[in-house]
């Protein structure tokens, strides 16, 4: 396949549709490392625990700068690599493709389909996640001490979305703690609609009106999202030389902040704006489906896709080593690969996962089906949220 065609894409995948005779086999595993071993951005790779990000630009896996760590783009898809010590004389890697809001359906395909080929060139033992920006997991959360969306992304092959340079546009940052990150210096910055309807007294604001920039303190901000703000408007002043001014909500001045968002005429006594996607306050989540447990199999010749369990419990002895399983928790979408399982059964995965998700979007089962996450593990190499999946 090649990266223009993608894995993601808008028709309609059918599972039983498996008429290409080579998909799978060791002749496919060998072209595909070959091909791996050939892709500029794989030869780079530390040797040592860290992380390393890419970003597709133009058909291309290029470097994301250190610097920009934890920075994204709703415009763009990242591939992040996650390499970390098992024991003490080997190296295990989890690998995220991240999608932004916004990113075409080629960026999406090119990162997906990388990303399948960054786990051969490591042999197949690296834990895989896709990941969309309005429903991050915890997992990918916790590689960063900051985590920041910005509206904007790089030119691709088909389209193009740009940070807009206007004098008079709104930039609008909302900076918070999200209390569901394992890390507890880990604070989000997230891009926000530049309307007074958007601030929230939790949280502290940044206001990029292009001749000066204003922040906004909420009265129930914590210290730490102040400093963050106080970094982020450090950045910005590096790039261009503008006054900055700070407000607190308990500051009878800070209605020039409401004002300058359109909100003039109007008197708003609580600002309660919810924090966008995943970060949003959420009680029992109702939307949650039955725990589904599915295997993909050719051990009859063709590709088959069956249901196990409907609504039971699941556990490590429901999963047989030489066959390829599907667990939907309700939230979140896991794959196991079996050591035994066919080549086949193991390059069709993603694949499988995501008309999974597709069918169950279309069904109205799930609104919000479409950003589950969705992870691969090969057997013997299982993370431990994947156990603790089983254990629930």
């Amino acid at each position: 396949m090649a990266p223009r065609d993608g894995l993601v894409h808008p028709k309609e995948y059918d599972i039983k549709d498996s008429n290409v005779e080579l998909i799978g086999t060791d002749l496919d595993h060998r072209v595909k490392y070959n091909s791996a071993r050939t892709e500029p951005a794989w030869q780079t790779i530390p040797k040592a625990p860290g992380l390393t990000i890419w970003r597709i630009e133009n058909f291309q896996v290029v470097p994301w700068p250190k610097e920009k760590t934890g920075e994204f783009y709703d415009g763009d898809s990242y591939i992040v690599l996650h390499t970390y010590k098992v024991g003490d004389d080997k190296l295990g890697h989890d690998i995220f493709f991240w999608l932004g809001s916004k990113t075409t359906q080629d960026e999406a395909g090119v990162a997906a389909y990388k990303t399948v080929e960054l786990d051969e060139f490591l042999h197949g033992a690296a834990i895989q996640y896709r990941e969309v920006q309005q429903h991050p997991s915890d997992e990918f959360l916790a590689l960063f001490r900051n985590y920041g969306i910005r509206s904007g992304g790089v030119r691709s092959g088909f389209t193009h979305v740009e940070p807009e340079a206007l004098p008079d546009v709104l930039t609008l940052l909302r900076v918070f703690k999200h209390p569901g990150i394992a890390r507890v210096d880990s604070l989000i910055v997230h891009e926000v609609e530049p309307t007074w309807e958007s601030l929230d007294e939790n949280d502290v604001f940044v206001l990029d009106k292009g001749d000066k920039i204003w922040v906004w303190q909420g009265k129930k901000c914590s210290p730490m999202e102040k400093a963050k703000a106080a970094q982020v408007v450090n950045d910005m002043t590096q790039a261009k030389h503008v006054n900055v001014e700070v407000l607190s909500q308990l500051e009878s001045r800070s209605k020039i902040f409401v004002d300058l968002l359109g909100g003039r005429d109007v008197a708003p006594s609580i600002l309660e704006a919810p924090r966008p996607g995943r970060f949003a306050k959420r009680g029992t989540d109702d939307s949650a489906r039955p725990r589904k447990l599915f295997r993909l199999s050719d051990a009859s010749g063709e590709l088959s896709f069956d249901l196990v369990k409907n609504g039971e419990r699941v556990d490590r002895s429901d999963l047989d080593g030489d066959d390829v399983f599907l667990y939907d928790t309700g939230n979140r979408i896991w794959v196991w690969q079996g050591s035994g399982a066919s080549a086949r059964e193991k390059a069709m995965w993603l694949k499988v996962a995501q008309c999974y998700v597709r069918k169950i979007q279309e069904s109205h089962e799930s609104p919000e089906a479409y950003l589950t996450p969705i992870s691969k593990v090969a057997q013997g190499y299982e993370s431990p949220a994947f156990f603790k999946a089983l254990e629930v």
